[in-house]
């Protein structure tokens, strides 16, 4: 299949047919993984010895480059291999790349097998000759694309030679969210030093572009403040008098009710609940953050295990005004204009019976919350609108899902309700209308997903609240977006490896602080002393697992978990919670179907250490170090009638 160019692809593509490192610069719907394919295409055909990794940052990206880019194109001709952690083959990557033209992988696949010393596991940068990076504009401080080219910068200040020449794509290299002109010039440049490129976008077929990419037309749905909301009244008293329940100095320093503030201050005040071991205030911010949710979608607070006082007031406080709070968010006099707002647009949009949209929410809850609603409007279902969701979420016992229907293509879904996950890389059919609602973002955002309506006529719709910090952002954005842009790039080089070094250091002296029976983990809601780093240990870098059979008498175990994919060398069994309060503390896993084994999450405990508490969000983050697992010598005790040393 030939693989045709339109007049603004061929003029972007042409610096990197000279083999220079270059990032293309194409807004969403011009054709970014196309330009890709054709370089790698010619850098096959000209280039010795040529291998090519095209790296993206999600895993579904994987199968869509695969089977809708570069095997159409390509696969007749060479060896295609498409890998990401769903892949069971990700463990013989090194294998996989020594036998294959050209790999498609996430970019974490690639930076396991550049640290990982096994010959079938391992590889290095200098085994490629073209590195392409989709969404490259995520090169940036801890990303993953930014250690892989950490090295790779490195390198090249070094003057160590034959390093790959790198391709990078994006719909918008952002500003770094800097207002004035010379601060977004120089997160564009450390972005570009990130990535030892220059930036190319079209400049003789600007016409061409915006006839094949139109600009949706955009909109200001602006309603007015609301004049009675009881149901946010209500809630603003209950949260009022857990702040009373709470000392005053703590209460003071916390911002407005309802707002993304609010929830960043009781995050890090039930942090500092658990450091200092206060249940009172790490179990008032939790229920904070739960009203504080509430404000925004109706939800209700979880159920929690009754230990003391404060567990005692605080589900007393909720089942009082239970009945109350449900009687005030069903009743349609104090409804959200921004939802009546929300309505008009949908309706005037899907009188069109060949409409369709994307709606995009904040949270997953609220994507969930706009579903119920648009399926329960009758005006609603009086158009024909058929929704769906579309969500993304964490791994293990919360396995990474991707509820996209793909009847979608087929036009039995018309309206795609979701969070930011289908703002980047997804290949969504154009689309009349997209609507932010109520959802605060970035400048590269609001390029992707104003991207997403790019059929003829499309609209761009915000639905804000007059005067409102959404409204602020967008118009914060615009601004922003319009600021566009070599010789800082070596200087900032030289900065970035000497800093990268000198963080490598930091993060080790860090790792080695502590000794593991320097460390007791704590649940982290009732600060049960429950195990020691000596007890812990990891499988696969990735799966941190108590060894020690006396664990097992501090949780208890729940419903199996249920995880779209497979395994090589484990399976999950069920959920375990702190025996004591109820907390989740993650999974068991089969581990070679001989053992099972508790595998923890790192943020369902604290950390006592000799120098105090801590919260770490990550494995990563704690002080002491994980061993690996070993099988023999780790489950010896597992087995004591068989004689392991023979």
């Amino acid at each position: 299949m030939d693989c045709n160019l339109r007049p603004y692809q061929e003029e972007v593509v042409q610096a990197a047919l000279r083999g220079e490192n270059s990032i293309i610069w194409l807004p969403t719907g011009g054709g970014k993984t196309r330009t890709a394919v054709y370089i790698t295409k010619k850098h096959l055909e000209t280039t010795a010895n040529a291998k090519v990794a095209v790296l993206v940052n999600k895993v579904h990206l994987v199968d869509q480059h695969f089977a809708k880019e570069f095997r159409p194109y390509l696969g007749s001709t060479y060896k295609i291999a498409a890998i990401s952690g769903d892949s069971n083959e990700k463990d013989l990557f090194g294998c996989l790349v020594k036998a294959s033209d050209l790999v498609i992988c996430t970019a974490q696949i690639l930076e396991n097998a550049l640290i990982n010393m096994e010959e079938e596991k391992h590889v290095e940068l200098t085994d490629f000759t073209l590195l392409v990076i989709d969404e490259c504009h995520h090169t940036q401080k801890e990303s993953v694309y930014n250690k892989i080219m950490g090295r790779y910068v490195e390198k090249k200040v070094r003057k160590e030679g034959n390093l790959p020449q790198i391709l990078g794509l994006t719909a918008s290299p952002g500003t770094g969210g800097n207002k004035q002109l010379d601060k977004a010039v120089e997160h564009v440049l450390q972005i570009c030093a990130n990535l030892d490129s220059v930036i190319v976008s079209t400049k003789e077929f600007t016409p061409v572009l915006q006839k094949v990419v139109p600009r949706p037309k955009k909109q200001y749905d602006i309603v007015e403040r609301r004049t009675l909301d009881p149901f946010g009244d209500h809630l603003k008293a209950m949260m009022l008098m857990i702040h009373e329940y709470m000392p005053p100095t703590v209460s003071r320093s916390l911002r407005e009710m309802g707002t993304q503030e609010y929830e960043a201050d009781v995050v890090e005040l039930e942090k500092e609940g658990v450091k200092k071991e206060n249940r009172l205030i790490a179990q008032c911010a939790l229920h904070l953050r739960q009203y504080n949710d509430a404000l925004l979608i109706n939800d209700t607070v979880r159920k929690t295990k009754l230990l003391d006082g404060t567990d005692i007031f605080l589900q007393g406080l909720f089942d009082e005004n239970r009945v109350e709070l449900k009687q005030l968010a069903s009743n349609d006099r104090y409804e959200n204009p921004k939802l009546a707002q929300l309505q008009c647009t949908l309706q005037e949009e899907f009188n069109d019976e060949n409409s369709r949209a994307i709606l995009f929410s904040k949270t997953r809850r609220g994507t969930h919350c706009l579903f119920d609603w648009v399926n329960s409007n009758p005006e609603l279902q009086r158009v024909n609108i058929r929704a769906g969701i579309l969500t993304g979420a964490g791994t293990g016992a919360n396995h990474m899902t991707q509820v996209l229907s793909h009847k979608k293509t087929t036009g039995i879904l018309n309206l795609l309700i979701s969070t930011s996950v289908a703002e980047e890389g997804l290949d969504i059919p154009e689309c009349n209308l997209v609507v932010r609602y109520g959802l605060l973002t970035n400048e590269i955002a609001q390029q992707q997903a104003s991207g997403r309506a790019r059929a003829m006529n499309s609209v761009y719709s915000v639905v804000a609240e007059e005067g409102g910090r959404e409204m602020r952002r967008e118009l914060t954005n615009e601004y922003l977006e319009s600021l566009t842009f070599r010789r800082k790039i070596s200087k900032l080089q030289k900065i970035a490896v000497m800093t990268r070094i000198q963080a490598e250091r930091k993060k080790d002296e860090r790792k080695q602080r502590y000794s593991p029976s320097q460390v007791q983990f704590q649940c982290r809601e009732c600060f049960l002393l429950v195990c020691s780093g000596e007890d812990l240990r990891k499988i696969e870098n990735a799966h941190h697992v108590n060894i020690n059979p006396e664990f097992e008498r501090h949780y208890i175990a729940g419903g199996q978990v249920v995880l779209e994919k497979s395994f090589e060398d484990w399976e999950p069994g069920r959920v375990i919670s702190c025996k004591n309060c109820g907390k989740e503390w993650g999974m068991e896993i089969k581990f070679k179907k001989v053992v099972t084994l508790p595998c923890l999450k790192i943020k369902s405990f604290s950390m006592k250490t000799p120098g105090g508490k801590s919260t770490p969000r990550q494995w990563k983050d704690v002080e002491f170090q994980v061993k690996e697992f070993d099988f023999l010598e780790d489950m010896s005790s597992h087995f004591h009638d068989l004689d392991l040393d023979e």
